[in-house]
């Protein structure tokens, strides 16, 4: 406890008068003076003695308790301070200080940081402004921080009223190399050859190489990588081609090379939406009816489709003795299309289409060996694929996923959704995207004619009168075949009976073939959103076992699905680790990046005080290795340097609680006023006996 004291003035009236009265005073005692008066002084003692009693002097005693001060230490457990022997490192160092600090007397306030949200790196100096604000300003007599140096919000350094000191982690001979991807296209066309710039760049203490080359390894979507070999320190262009449309993830790895701190900055990641750039469409319609309409419309609304559509109108057995010279019609191009740019088309359409002699034998074949090397077709069957001169009476049957009857059933039926396709992505949850008739029982329309089909192999996932196979889909070697066994889908366009889903069916039934990937009916895929990836898993079987999931550490762990929808099974995974994620099931794998391969924390790895140097010297602070021992900390008084070799100085606060104030008049003022006049009257009497 201690005891301090101090004067302190009440004025019993307003400060301007006491200064009024100060100024006569001064006049009067300046008259007295000049007119040669001896008790001129006993005139000045009494005006001040007047004075003294009106500004009401007291005594104030002050008990005080000391305070101790505080020192502030934030500790840097960032991923970049788990790299090599760092952690040690900080343990030591934290220990040491809380040694030296306990001996000083002091007390010490210490906070923890790691990796920062959503990838915003090492935000030390944020925490720094956190502690600062939970103590008194008057109590601080420093800071300090233990850290690799690579924060990513030095310019937020608050205001500390004591010195600022780094100690920093990490070894002088270090020496780290990383991958970075300087440009790359959200977007490309598939199959085209699209360019990326990559840069291999080594930093710290780096080892001499003979060549300056490093290994680069690109994969994509998780498969085989290429090798290659890339001069370090410069920009290299790297062309690639996307195959397949959606989400390509590509990526980028460097090996580990002997000595560097860490392989987790030697990755990136890319993710790439494969699109096409047109998607070609051949509809040839076997002759005109309700339908072809729909199937034109549908077609022409998707600006990425480029229609080539030929109607029969004039079969060459037709004799109506019109002169050739008078026809407008122009020739069917069956060498072209069917030869020499027959794999220009994503896919191929059949609509009512019977063999009339127009396209040779041969051409089908072309047709049906298109098919095996990737191309898609669809036959929309009216009766014409019932006859004799049916599509199936060509090399076509060994693709067609059923054999007509020769039955063309013309009776009212509902189509319906088969046990199978209500888990196939092409019709799941068809039902939905209809609003039946206000009052009607059925989901929609009812179609008036099915080609009774026998099935050869696909899959049938709509059926139409007695069961029977109405929609059949089937993979034919690389290629997609899908047979429609009714021409009565337009009635669903027009209205009749409340329609139904037709342009989503079409839609759906059209894209499946074309190879999108939201509709493979067996898939696996992996969402990031923030630090959540949502896995779906899509099949036509009944159940899924679990997905393997493997971590960017190369730990891998099993994750359960519940079926959420009838052939599509999810689960959300919580990951705590940014990088790349590789998932399996059964033979269908899967990658997906969380955030970049390489997160900000590994971006530069070296530790430097650089960027904690501004922060620093304009706190008077210093900067030390941990590797070259750990400072003294010590006392200095406020204003002077606070480091030195081999020690940091911290600024004594001498703050202190006051706990009990007593207050106490100096002199009564009664005593003073008499005081005053005695003088008066003094200086009255030497003067009168003059």
């Amino acid at each position: 406890m201690e005891l301090a004291q101090q004067i302190l003035f009440d004025p019993l009236l307003p400060w301007p008068a006491i200064w009024a009265v100060s100024g006569l005073a001064a006049v009067i005692v300046a008259v007295a003076l000049w007119r040669g008066l001896k008790g001129w002084w006993l005139r000045l003692a009494g005006f001040a003695a007047l004075l003294v009693a009106l500004m009401n002097p007291a005594l104030q005693d002050e008990e005080r308790e000391p305070l101790t001060d505080i020192v502030l230490m934030v500790i840097d457990d960032s991923s970049s301070q788990r790299i090599s022997d760092r952690a040690a490192q900080t343990a030591e160092a934290v220990a040491g200080i809380e040694a030296e600090v306990a001996a000083l007397g002091m007390e010490l306030r210490t906070r923890t940081v790691g990796d920062g949200p959503e990838n915003t790196g090492t935000r030390l100096m944020q925490a720094m402004s956190e502690l600062l604000a939970e103590e008194p300003l008057a109590r601080i007599a420093g800071a300090l921080v233990v850290t690799d140096g690579q924060i990513h919000d030095a310019e937020i350094a608050p205001d500390l009223p004591a010195p600022l000191h780094a100690l920093l982690t990490g070894r002088e001979d270090d020496w780290d190399r990383r991958l970075m991807v300087q440009n790359a296209p959200a977007f490309a066309i598939i199959d085209e050859e699209f360019q990326l710039t990559l840069r291999i760049e080594d930093q710290g203490a780096v080892p001499r190489t003979e060549d300056g080359l490093s290994d680069l390894r690109i994969s994509i979507d998780g498969g085989d990588p290429f090798p290659f070999r890339i001069p370090v320190g410069e920009d290299i262009t790297v062309p690639l081609t996307v195959t397949h449309a959606g989400i390509n993830v590509v990526q980028f790895f460097v090996p580990e090379a002997e000595g560097e701190l860490t392989d987790r900055n030697n990755a990136a990641v890319v993710q790439i939406n494969g699109v096409r750039d047109r998607l070609s469409v051949l509809l040839v319609s076997g002759e005109p009816h309700p339908g072809q309409r729909t199937w034109r419309n549908l077609l022409k609304a998707d600006p990425s489709v480029d229609l080539v559509h030929f109607t029969i109108l004039r079969p060459p057995d037709k004799q109506d003795g019109v002169p050739v010279t008078e026809l407008s019609l122009i020739a069917f191009p069956t060498r072209e299309l069917f030869t020499e740019s027959i794999n220009d088309f994503d896919l191929i359409i059949f609509d009512r289409y019977r063999r009339r002699g127009i396209l040779p034998m041969i051409y089908l074949d072309n047709v049906r060996q298109y098919v095996e090397d990737g191309g898609a077709l669809l036959v929309a069957a009216g009766p014409d694929f019932a006859s004799a001169d049916s599509l199936y009476r060509t090399p076509l049957s060994e693709i067609l996923p059923g054999e007509p009857t020769a039955r063309v059933i013309e009776t009212p039926f509902v189509p319906a959704i088969s046990d199978l396709g209500e888990r196939h992505p092409v019709t799941t949850g068809l039902a939905a995207a209809h609003q039946p008739l206000e009052g009607s029982d059925q989901p929609w329309g009812r179609w008036f004619r099915q080609i009774e089909l026998i099935e050869r192999g696909g899959q049938t996932v709509m059926t139409g009168a007695n069961d029977a196979p109405l929609l059949m889909l089937n993979r034919i070697g690389d290629g997609r075949v899908a047979l429609l066994a009714s021409d009565h889908a337009w009635l669903w366009d027009r209205g009749y009976e409340g329609g139904g889903p037709q342009l989503e069916l079409l839609r759906r039934l059209a894209h499946w073939m074309m190879g999108e990937p939201d509709l493979e009916e067996e898939a696996l895929r992996a969402e990031a959103d923030g630090q959540t990836i949502t896995i779906t898993r899509r099949t036509l079987a009944e159940g899924v076992g679990p997905v393997t999931v493997t971590g960017p550490d190369g730990e891998a762990f099993a994750v359960e699905l519940e079926e959420t929808s009838p052939g599509e099974f999810t689960a959300e995974l919580d990951a705590g680790e940014q990088g790349l994620y590789r998932l399996s099931e059964g033979d269908r794998e899967t990658v997906v990046a969380l955030g970049p391969a390489a997160p900000l924390e590994f971006e530069e790895t070296i530790a430097s005080g650089a960027r904690l140097e501004p922060a620093v010297d304009a706190r008077r602070g210093g900067i030390v290795r941990i590797e070259d021992g750990l400072p003294d900390l010590r006392r200095v008084a406020e204003g002077r340097n606070a480091a030195g070799n081999g020690w940091l100085g911290l600024t004594p606060r001498e703050a202190y609680l006051t706990t009990d104030i007593t207050v106490m008049p100096l002199i009564r003022p009664w005593l003073f006023l008499l005081l005053a006049a005695g003088l008066m009257l003094a200086a009255w009497i030497r003067e009168g006996q003059r």
